[in-house]
């Protein structure tokens, strides 16, 4: 069964956590359910939207999304493998953990864990031997997961703003300044740094950056150039600043992210 067609199975019992491991569709439309949901993405890219942000979600990290929060979700690769876990929302008022949206590293506990559950789908009862396993990985969440990975690129549907937002992505390894970009687009620096401001929250620059790691993981997960290639094609001049930069916005280091496990196979 598809991701999409399991929506409704997955309402069908309020005390069951779901289990899907497959490949998933290209494109999941918005969408919520009744269950917090675990997702983890092997071997590929991922992007999930809420209404006003995009969420990049990184190969050997997994995301959380609490009950009732309207997001769809979009897979770079439609060959990329995703383990999915649907909890029930019993205890969630126990963290503040389970009540926000994340984005986490899966370290080598979880990491086995989510492997042992790839022989199970469907619905796991509370009086099956089986869900014992699986709750313990609900609950074990907010201890092993410390730090998100804060990288969140604002969205609009502002038709002008998304024309300077695609420029910005086909051209990403050049220089940009707010200077130059106001001249491509005929309008001054002040006007266009509230357009920033006004349409997505943050300014040119912070979301140029943001732009900047988000395609910086699509070229490390893809694995076809060097660090300092990819620094380049990012638009750094460096390795060491492109690197300083990412660990800005991620905490960890470009390097960290060639070596940390990859299959559940």
């Amino acid at each position: 069964m598809s991701t999409i067609a399991s929506l409704e199975e997955i309402e069908y019992c309020d005390d069951s956590i779901f289990v899907m491991h497959e490949k998933c569709e290209k494109f999941i439309p918005f969408h919520k359910h009744s269950k917090s949901q675990l997702t983890y993405v092997e071997g590929g890219l991922g992007y999930i939207r809420f209404r006003e942000k995009l969420f990049v979600i990184p190969a050997r990290h997994y995301f959380w999304i609490p009950a009732g929060v309207e997001h769809t979700f979009t897979i770079g690769n439609p060959a990329t493998q995703c383990r999915t876990l649907f909890f029930h929302t019993r205890g969630d008022s126990q963290s503040q953990f389970y009540n926000k949206v994340g984005i986490y590293p899966v370290n080598d506990l979880l990491f086995q864990m989510i492997k042992f559950t790839g022989q199970w789908n469907g619905h796991v009862l509370p009086d099956d031997e089986r869900f014992v396993f699986l709750q313990s990985i609900k609950n074990i969440l907010p201890q092993l997961s410390n730090q998100s990975l804060a990288v969140a690129l604002p969205f609009t549907e502002n038709e002008r703003m998304l024309k300077i937002l695609a420029y910005l992505e086909d051209n990403l390894s050049e220089s940009h300044t707010l200077q130059s970009i106001s001249s491509k687009f005929g309008v001054s620096e002040r006007t266009l740094s509230r357009f920033f401001q006004s349409t997505l929250s943050v300014s040119f620059l912070q979301y140029l950056k943001l732009l900047r790691m988000a395609k910086a993981f699509r070229l490390i997960i893809g694995n076809e150039h060097s660090l300092a290639d990819i620094a380049f094609l990012c638009g750094y001049q460096s390795l060491s600043s492109f690197s300083n930069t990412f660990y800005q916005v991620t905490k960890t280091r470009p390097s960290e992210h060639l070596s940390m496990p990859n299959s559940l196979v």
